[in-house]
């Protein structure tokens, strides 16, 4: 049975990784699978996924694929940095399920460094079937569902919603810390 799957973490949850190894697994036992992302993501290259860890396949544009889709059968879609999707593209792979019987799988962030959703987080949390928590740890240990921007070693709360970053720019912290504004043990 096809489901539109939304499994999100903060930074450093091992997302893409994960959504690497899903994918592997589905082409190691003969199935057709297909990597896409948003436009937008280019941080490491045009068209292709790569994990922190080194993990990388080519991949597609989500918003190409979709407006050219034929109805060319896949076993499952896995879509990474959804939250970069505009509603109405999370509500076309949502198409996918219900009129193809394809499975999408999106890998992405629920919320910003303001804590607040990302519009395509918010309609995968409106219309999946499954909603799955990748977890990660706070430098405290406990675990972090937050998402910190960092500015010259200093926790931000205003800027543009969307700003590409990685280990440099963000890191994940429970609540307690996100709202202390700390992002490292104090000395």
């Amino acid at each position: 049975m096809a489901k539109l799957i939304f499994r999100y973490g903060a930074m450093g949850s091992s997302k893409t990784a994960n959504a690497l190894m899903v994918r592997y697994n589905y082409f190691e036992k003969g199935k057709k699978v297909k990597l896409l992302k948003p436009a937008t993501e280019n941080r490491d290259g045009e068209k292709i996924i790569k994990s922190r860890i080194g993990l990388a396949e080519p991949c597609e544009f989500a918003e190409e694929f979709l407006q050219s889709y034929t109805g060319e059968y896949y076993d499952c879609i896995i879509v990474d940095e959804v939250q970069f999707l505009a509603p109405d593209v999370i509500d076309k792979l949502s198409d996918l399920v219900d009129t193809y019987g394809i499975t999408v799988i999106c890998y992405g962030l629920r919320t910003d460094f303001r804590s607040e959703l990302f519009p395509g987080a918010k309609r995968l949390m409106e219309l999946a079937d499954d909603i799955e928590q990748i977890k990660t740890i706070c430098w405290c240990g406990k675990r972090a569902h937050f998402n910190a921007r960092i500015l010259n070693g200093q926790m931000v709360t205003e800027g543009e919603q969307v700003q590409l970053g990685g280990n440099e720019s963000y890191t994940s912290l429970c609540r307690k810390h996100y709202k202390e504004r700390q992002i490292k043990p104090q000395k």
